[in-house]
């Protein structure tokens, strides 16, 4: 060990002299001799008398980690770092500081990368740094939860790179990791508790500010762990406290926690759309309410604010609850209606008890509540309504409902007829408010209506009385000048919405008018795309009968000739009216999608031209609706060509457009904010690989092949600018896009097969979808740089 200051100071000189070596060796080749030298005598203990501070400033210690970033000497560099944090207790807190470097720059490129080297390397080296320095993580600071946060991606890793192995090796795989998550999540819960003795200057119970700030990192966290466990498996282990049913001996700062806990991970478990049982959370909820105003203090007023943000997070699953408002008219009155639609179908024939929710409908108008908890509100009203037995009183009880926000709307219609309204910009802006919030409470009544009436809780008759009420008043206003607000006119939309859906084949005699009104609608307020959003939903519910064929033309057709869709010719353009190409581009799709062969034949060159603009949008905000559509009747289409075949229509449209959306898609991935448009460029190139694959199996090679899909690209390529690309990259592009493509396409016909129809996004998870994913951004990532694009 006396050498070891010798050893080194000459190690050093050699980390730090990058000139070329006398003897040949390359740098790289020095650099992993020096660290398997350094590797050896941090074994034998060469740095054991130096200072901690000394030691963790050393440049040799430097040298390691910089080599850590270079994959000829990433091994031997993370074997020097995992040798000096075993043998010195105060470097893991050094190391600690480099966490969030690591896991950006080091980590997760190499999970992207799917490195199991590197991934391989690091955890043992993380691992190392945990065990020497427990206590530095239990403190919770922000590297500590980036060292967690990183230590469950590897592990989650085991899961992104078998992602295609058999679901038993998954279930496998799942049940060692469980253990150690579930453990995980213990932990973290444990240090997210509140401190029942941490106060404010009012004297209240507060979070101070160091654990809020420790709970919304833990955001991620709770979401990796909540996918990896599954959303039932995290769900039971929150709530499998053990907690007594005497509020006297329930330990409420551990519900607090949990509850919080549970309404991060909101959105995840929502998407997964496992049953949820709410009765436990009901249960506290009945144990909090039953306590007195004056109780409700220090700790349980954190309690009670938890389960009012689980149950306003998971709203859509409570048919018959709502969020806790700040206030109706008071906190009774909306603990009253949340009790009245949990237990209506008790006792909800009393009179008494319906003049209750009468009561709270109406007056909504003067409640200054927000248009969502509105909607709340009387989805909840409805709810109970519902489940009325006595068919004439449930009958009359919806359309009273109904009238309670009729009344707003008919107010506005009436102001034509007052001047003096009409002359008072206060007086007219609060009627066109009210009568903004009364349409979208009369939709909210006919979506939640939706589920009874197909369940035959509504019978017709009923649905008849509210169509009688609600379509007058809505042609009314669609006829009046009031319409050119565009929050009136969404609102409008939205009721008209629901109510289709809701009622459906009862709408059918006023098809033809409810189409007309659109169309005349959006030809006069043109920025409008509201209109177009629901006249997309009439075909949507109506378009696949061919009593309506020509009916659905004629609405294309008038749509198709607005100006505002006319001068959609650019990108520019496009950028300008985002919502509008959306609103068209939908509207496109959901024709294809939905009208039988006879209307595509008759509208082929609208579709062609709408085609055209998608094309166009690819540099824009459009995100290949239109595209999708075409594919989609691509592949349920499996008839042969003939003039009268709507695939073979879709198909030499795409044969004509094909070049023009490639090299749109091109130019999309040029310039500063091509990175936001890389998901849905690959989208876009997988869909239009699918179709060209798919037609080169039919009859329909003719038309549209592979070989049309290799002239689009080489064309798109040849014809950019030279500047744009690096000096032979055109030469490379074209080989190695293909190759990918055709395995992305592979991907999209096979998701689009037997059971796997049903995750309509699965595709994007193949290998071949993640390749096309990979090499589109980086091809955008290399190009930020290019001036800006402007296809032809």
């Amino acid at each position: 060990m006396a050498h070891a200051p010798a050893v080194l100071e000459f190690l050093l000189a050699q980390s730090e002299n990058t000139a070329a070596a006398a003897d040949g060796v390359p740098l790289h080749e020095r650099n992993r001799r020096i660290l398997r030298c350094l590797l050896s005598w941090v074994r034998v203990g060469c740095f054991s008398e130096m200072p901690a501070a000394a030691l963790a400033a050393h440049p040799l210690l430097t040298f390691a980690f910089n080599s850590l970033q270079v994959s000829f000497s990433f091994d031997v560099a993370v074997e020097v770092m995992t040798e000096l944090v075993s043998h010195h207790q105060d470097l893991p807190q050094a190391f600690l500081s480099k966490m969030p470097y690591i896991r950006e720059a080091l980590l997760l490129p190499a999970l992207a990368n799917r490195s199991e080297k590197t991934i391989a390397g690091l955890v043992c080296l993380m691992c190392e740094v945990g065990q020497a320095a427990p206590a530095l993580v239990a403190e919770g600071s922000v590297q500590a939860l980036a060292l967690a946060d990183a230590l469950l991606r590897c592990s989650l890793a085991h899961f992104i790179l078998d992602s295609d192995a058999q679901t038993e090796k998954r279930n496998a795989a799942q049940e060692i990791f469980s253990p150690v998550f579930s453990s995980l999540l213990d932990a973290l819960l444990f240090r997210a508790q509140i401190d029942t003795d941490e106060h404010g200057t009012d004297g209240e119970l507060c979070i101070p500010d160091g654990l809020a700030q420790f709970r919304m990192n833990l955001e991620e966290l709770l979401v990796d762990i909540c996918l990896l466990l599954g959303a039932p498996a995290y769900i039971n282990k929150l709530f499998s406290g053990g907690w007594g049913l005497a509020s006297q001996s329930i330990p409420w700062k551990e519900v607090e926690v949990r509850m919080y806990a549970l309404s991060m991970v909101a959105d995840t478990i929502l998407q997964d759309g496992s049953p949820f049982d709410f009765s436990i959370i009901m249960h506290f909820v009945n144990i909090l309410s039953s306590r007195a105003h004056s109780e409700l203090n220090g700790c349980l007023s954190l309690v009670y604010k938890s389960f009012g943000d689980v149950i306003g997070s998971y709203s859509k699953l409570l048919a018959s609850s709502q969020r806790i408002l700040k206030s109706i008219s008071s906190n009774a009155c909306s603990l009253a209606l949340r009790k009245l639609c949990e237990d209506g179908s008790s006792f909800m024939n009393e009179p008494q008890n319906l003049e209750i929710l009468f009561w709270i409908s109406e007056g909504m108008d003067a409640g200054n509540l927000r248009i969502e908890d509105e909607e709340e509100i009387i989805s909840a009203i409805t709810h109970a309504l519902c489940s009325v037995l006595d068919k004439e009183l449930r009958k009359s009880s919806l359309a009273r409902l109904l009238c309670s926000s009729y009344t707003a709307v008919e107010k506005l219609i009436d102001i034509d007829r007052d001047q003096s309204l009409c002359q008072n910009p206060a007086a007219y802006t609060e009627a066109l408010n009210l009568a903004v919030h009364g349409l979208y409470r009369m939709g909210a009544l006919f979506g939640h209506l939706a589920a009874s009436i197909t369940s035959s809780l509504i019978d017709d008759d009923t649905v008849l009385v509210l169509l009688g009420i609600f379509w007058p008043l809505l042609e009314r206003l669609s006829r009046s000048s009031h319409m050119e607000n565009v929050s009136l006119s969404a609102a409008a939309c939205r009721s008209l919405s629901s109510a289709i859906h809701s009622c459906g084949q009862h709408f059918q005699i006023l098809l033809p008018k409810v189409l007309e009104c659109l169309s005349t609608n959006f030809l006069l307020f043109q920025r409008h795309d509201c209109f177009l959003r629901t006249a997309a939903s009439v075909i949507e519910e109506f378009g696949h009968k061919e009593e309506y064929v020509a009916l659905c033309v004629r609405t294309f057709e008038a749509l198709s000739s607005a100006a505002s869709i006319s001068t959609l010719n650019s990108s520019y353009t496009c950028d300008q009216e985002p919502d509008l190409v959306e609103a068209y581009a939908n509207f496109t799709s959901t024709f294809i999608r939905c009208c039988p062969k006879e209307a595509i034949v008759a509208s082929g060159s609208l579709l062609e031209l709408s085609f055209q603009k998608a094309a166009i949008c690819s540099t824009a905000m459009h995100r290949g609706a239109a595209l999708a559509a075409i594919l989609a009747a691509a592949l349920e289409s499996r008839e042969h060509p003939s003039d009268g075949s709507p695939g073979v229509v879709l198909a030499q449209i795409l044969a004509r457009c094909g070049e023009g959306l490639m090299s749109n898609v091109l130019y999309a991935l040029l310039g500063v904010s091509a990175l936001s448009r890389v998901h849905k460029s690959a989208t876009i190139l997988q869909q239009l690989a699918a179709v060209c694959s798919l037609c080169e199996r039919t009859t329909w090679k003719a038309i549209i092949s592979w070989d049309s899909l290799c002239r689009w690209l080489q064309s798109a390529v040849k014809s950019m600018p030279s500047e744009y690309l690096r000096q032979g990259e055109a030469e490379m592009i074209v080989p190695l896009w293909l190759n990918v493509l055709h395995d992305a396409a592979s991907d999209y016909l096979h998701s689009r097969t037997g059971d796997n129809v049903r995750n309509n996004h699965a595709y994007m998870q193949g290998k071949g979808g993640r390749t096309l994913k990979r090499i589109v951004r980086d091809f955008a990532e290399s190009h930020r740089n290019a001036p800006m694009p402007c296809p032809s």
